[in-house]
């Protein structure tokens, strides 16, 4: 089971979006795929229809009062099931401390699934924290959405500086830019100039698009009803390279 992060210090710039898109499109194409909703705002599972709500919250699950095979509920696609948020995750932290040994609780709650999926998406919450400290221990990649601003360039070298001072520069990197509106010159220099500096960067970018937005109506990815649109078409190449990453 490859386990990929979608990751961001700074929110509001298409981490859900991409989590739920990419889970999508993996299970389309056969991957038995897991998507945790960790963001106590519960975006992912206001996408896929799933109430976020879990019985004893988090504290349940990190005290091995439930596991999260108890939890996990299965979405209206074909080999693509999620364990829900909960607003409890808020104090998650809290929680996690109390643990030995607590960057790794998170990854000890999900090696049961080791067998049962392929791919695991951990859709996180904007932030540095013991939450994501943990995802850093767990995940074999963090796929992070940039939006193409001198603030959004700001946060990841912030997120390269802490991963450094961490002990965590093994952990694979999977930057790519979102909300691409070429119509903007800032954007579009962006795009050309920033993969010269950082090779890591994509090249396989997410454009702004009305399709994306329409989630939160249609409640359900792009793919699902905007199957041929440009942003759909975005999201499929942008698997495809990920894959070859992971």
């Amino acid at each position: 089971m490859r386990i990929l992060a979608t990751y961001n210090i700074k929110g509001g710039v298409g981490k859900t979006a991409a989590a739920v898109n990419l889970a999508f499109v993996a299970a389309e194409q056969g991957w038995r795929t897991l998507i945790w909703d960790l963001d106590p705002q519960g975006a992912a599972s206001f996408y896929f229809r799933i109430r976020p709500k879990i019985k004893g919250g988090s504290s349940a699950l990190i005290r091995r009062k439930r596991s999260l095979d108890e939890v996990v509920k299965g979405t209206d696609f074909q080999s693509l099931d999620l364990i829900p948020a909960d607003f409890s995750y808020r104090n998650m932290d809290l929680e996690l401390n109390d643990t030995k040994k607590p960057v790794k609780q998170l990854l000890r709650l999900m090696k049961p699934f080791s067998e049962e999926y392929d791919l695991l998406i951990l859709d996180c919450a904007p932030s540095i924290s013991l939450v994501s400290e943990n995802v850093f221990h767990a995940a074999d990649a963090l796929l992070i959405p940039m939006i193409p601003t001198t603030l959004s360039l700001r946060t990841y070298e912030q997120l390269i500086k802490h991963m450094g001072k961490a002990g965590l520069n093994g952990l694979q990197r999977l930057p790519f830019f979102s909300m691409v509106d070429r119509r903007k010159r800032l954007h579009r220099e962006f795009v050309r100039n920033l993969p010269r500096h950082y090779s890591e960067i994509l090249g396989t970018d997410i454009p702004y698009a009305s399709q994306v937005e329409l989630m939160g109506l249609r409640r359900e990815p792009v793919g699902a009803f905007a199957h041929a649109s440009v942003p759909a078409e975005a999201y499929r190449r942008l698997w495809d390279e990920v894959k070859t990453r992971l």
